[in-house]
């Protein structure tokens, strides 16, 4: 069993410098993916209510636990507010239904997953709720500050439901805004980093406030192209970029692993989605491979700002990244 390196938040708390995706992973593979994840040395699972799964990686988890495999202070267990949440009166509810899917008593580390709010949707009618206000084909704002929503989290913080608060999908003048009345400080920016789309100025913002940074998607297309989008489909593959397989020549590792390695050689925590034990040991041990300076630098190079992640692109008045 490899273990992660960790980083160490504002708070002093150790968090996993690799953690496990769980986006896309459905139903009974979700309970296997989380189970092998802790067998295989994962101690942070990425999940949210809007991937669906929150239920399924809960039995995983608790089927390590009941084998003693882990205790459940070893394990951070993150989650994230949906959309449809955000005013005060919801908040609490939601982290509490996303605490029960899972079955456990608090999140090591919950976010606020996009800073839109969508209109409300109860849980009978629907969870998780989706961008759709019907289901099929309706976005419907309902602009919340994010003030609002930011101390209604604090108090589920104060209540021990929470542990550490994250952001995510957040640019820097937002964050900025957030940093000036926030009592309790996020620990944590999630943000879709990937060597096609780099933001090293949000990085760069980020550490200088000392905000940790995760990155998700680290793999650029691949996860979309899953989900047959356009842009990902016409974009080259990471894994096979000349670039990326050079460095993995040179280093005797494979692609996946200088993907993240590029991510975590600077400090940048990674939360790749892993299929099997031999993928989730391929990923985890990326950080022994150290990559030299011109690697950076080549990789560096394959930037083009380009996006994977954009709401804009299905969901129509969903303007974030503009």
């Amino acid at each position: 069993m490899f273990i992660s390196p960790t980083i160490k938040l504002q708070s002093g708390a150790e968090m996993p410098l690799v953690g496990f995706g769980t986006w896309k992973h459905d139903g009974d593979k979700a309970i296997e993916a989380v189970y092998e994840g802790v067998k295989e040395g994962y101690r942070l699972f990425d999940c949210a209510c809007d991937y669906g799964n929150e239920k399924e990686c809960g039995l995983g988890l608790k089927r390590a636990l009941d084998e003693g495999i882990v205790k459940r202070e070893e394990v951070w267990v993150a989650s994230k507010l949906w959309n449809t949440f955000h005013h005060k009166e919801h908040v609490r509810a939601a982290v509490k239904k996303s605490l029960a899917e899972w079955g456990v008593d608090y999140f090591d580390l919950y976010y606020v997953h996009f800073p839109i709010s969508l209109a409300y949707v109860p849980f009978e009618t629907r969870y998780p709720p989706g961008w759709w206000v019907d289901g099929k084909s309706q976005v419907k704002l309902d602009p919340v500050p994010l003030r609002e929503t930011w101390e209604a989290l604090e108090a589920c913080v104060d209540e021990g439901l929470i542990r550490h608060l994250g952001i995510s999908n957040m640019t820097s003048a937002l964050i900025m805004d957030l940093m000036s009345y926030a009592r309790i400080k996020p620990s944590v920016l999630e943000v879709e980093i990937h060597p096609y789309n780099q933001q090293p100025r949000l990085i760069e913002y980020a550490h200088s406030i000392g905000l940790a940074v995760t990155a998700y998607s680290s793999f650029g297309p691949m996860g979309f192209r899953e989900l047959k989008m356009p842009k990902a489909l016409r974009t080259q593959l990471l894994f096979t970029h000349p670039v990326i397989t050079r460095i993995a020549m040179r280093h005797g590792c494979t692609p996946a692993q200088v993907i993240l390695r590029w991510a975590t050689q600077r400090n940048i925590a990674v939360i790749p989605k892993s299929d099997t034990a031999a993928m989730m040991e391929e990923n985890m041990r990326n950080v022994e491979t150290h990559l030299l300076e011109e690697d950076m630098h080549s990789i560096a190079q394959l930037h083009m700002g380009l996006r994977f992640n954009d709401p804009i692109d299905d969901f129509p008045g969903c303007y974030i990244f503009c």
